[in-house]
């Protein structure tokens, strides 16, 4: 609802969002004064700039364990960010855990599409294909088909493509969004470095991969 932009408007939008005085301002005036709108301006202006900071330099984080009641299973995770100062703070800490969660319920086997082995890749576009086929699928629709089961493969066993286990139901954002907006508040670059997962009486999953050299 559109409302005039006072003083006061402007703090209680900043509040929320952690945004500059000016910065508020702008949005609110952007958006003829309706706060609900200024508000999506904000993050969508956050989540443009996280964009921007995601191929900066990590050196600091943490790292986290989980182990499941019982013993049975656990985790081992690095996340990095850019300051130790961010690495310190509660939020950072409870993203943290909250991945390694992640990692302890979704099993995923690496940390983004782009870790997957090229061959394991052509192996799953292979047995897609020949589904397809099998299935009686017509031959130009085969390349389309096989990308979408493509597709599920990764939101399976890429962490970054997962559903968020905080989220519930089909809208829910992925583990890679919900970074970005870690990013877009922290001001400062967000990755998950690798992790490794043990099932007792497993052999140790296949582990995280590194973010590079």
């Amino acid at each position: 609802m559109s409302q005039p932009i006072t003083a006061d408007l402007v703090r209680q939008l900043r509040e929320q969002t952690g945004a500059g005085i000016m910065d508020c301002k702008q949005a609110l005036q952007e958006a003829v004064g309706d706060f609900e709108r200024a508000r999506d301006i904000l993050r969508t202006k956050g989540l443009a700039s996280a964009q921007k900071k995601s191929g900066r330099q990590t050196r600091e984080g943490l790292v986290d364990s989980y182990i499941h009641p019982g013993g049975g299973m656990g985790v081992l995770l690095e996340v990095n960010c850019e300051t130790d100062f961010v690495a310190r703070t509660d939020e950072f800490k409870a993203l943290v855990h909250d991945l390694a969660l992640q990692v302890a319920g979704h099993s995923p086997r690496w940390v983004r599409r782009e870790d997957v082995p090229p061959a394991e890749v052509e192996r799953e576009r292979a047995i897609y294909r020949e589904q397809a086929l099998t299935e009686g699928k017509s031959a130009d629709r085969l390349d389309q088909i096989v990308d979408g089961r493509l597709r599920k493969f990764y939101q399976q066993f890429c962490l970054y493509d997962q559903a968020w286990l905080r989220d519930e139901g089909s809208k829910g954002r992925q583990v890679s969004q919900v970074i970005q907006e870690a990013i877009a508040a922290t001001k400062e670059n967000i990755s998950v470095a690798r992790f490794v997962r043990y099932q007792l009486g497993e052999n140790v999953a296949d582990e995280g991969q590194p973010d590079g050299p």
